[in-house]
């Protein structure tokens, strides 16, 4: 699969906008580039760490499962995103599954090269650090939302993440095709109240099915509510 390479971009915890392969390029870190389908593994819990990811475009589910085996959906993150970081913290092995939600262009650095340009640019270990705090700030807003928002709040709020909402302005471009099933496991709620949600939000004009699911950015009057 051919997939061309990214320019999108990330704002991060300073409001400064920057590409991240240009940002990493600029450093001269190159990272090996793979290409996943739908739903393949970039990698699995417990397998061994070997190498920080960014994304470059597509979408990535982060779950973990329990001894039990069930399995919780810890983040999706998109285009310009950084995960498998905890190999920085030399975490030998990974503590969640990474999963494309759609086709996906990931490059995978070493923690050699990535510390060969943090030692040596401040510019770069200073862009990195917000990046990543940035990044880590908003999966803690979704940690908070997911135990204080009640379900119809936080279905909104997973919708619009899919969008960019957080990093960016929210787009109306059409998200990938994601079953009520999985979304139900996102937001912490059951099939039918989705359905229920979703339905209200398509009355009220804030989504719309038209080559796909399309969120309009006047969903977030539900956050307002």
């Amino acid at each position: 699969m051919k997939t061309k390479r990214s320019t999108n971009k990330i704002e991060s915890n300073d409001g400064l906008i920057f590409s991240a392969p240009d940002f990493l390029d600029s450093a001269g870190v190159r990272g090996r580039v793979i290409h996943l389908e739908k739903s393949q593994l970039a990698y699995a819990q417990g397998d061994p760490a070997n190498g920080v990811m960014y994304i470059q475009e597509g979408k990535v589910k982060l779950s973990v499962v329990n001894e039990l085996g069930k399995e919780a959906i810890v983040a999706i993150l998109g285009p310009a995103e950084f995960f498998g970081d905890g190999y920085l913290a030399n975490q030998p092995v990974r503590m969640e599954t990474a999963t494309a939600l759609i086709p996906t262009t990931v490059s995978v650095i070493q923690k050699s090269a990535l510390m060969r340009a943090i030692h040596g640019d401040r510019a770069f270990s200073d862009r990195l650090i917000s990046c990543l705090v940035s990044q880590k700030l908003r999966t803690e807003e979704d940690l908070v939302d997911h135990h204080f928002n009640n379900s119809e709040k936080r279905l909104a709020r997973v919708l619009l993440r899919l969008t960019g909402y957080g990093r960016q302005e929210p787009t109306e471009e059409a998200l990938p095709k994601l079953s009520q099933e999985m979304l139900s496991e996102m937001v912490g709620t059951t099939r039918s109240r989705i359905n229920s949600f979703m339905c209200k939000f398509r009355k009220l004009g804030y989504i719309e099915y038209e080559d796909g699911l399309r969120i309009k950015p006047s969903l977030l009057n539900i956050l307002q509510e």
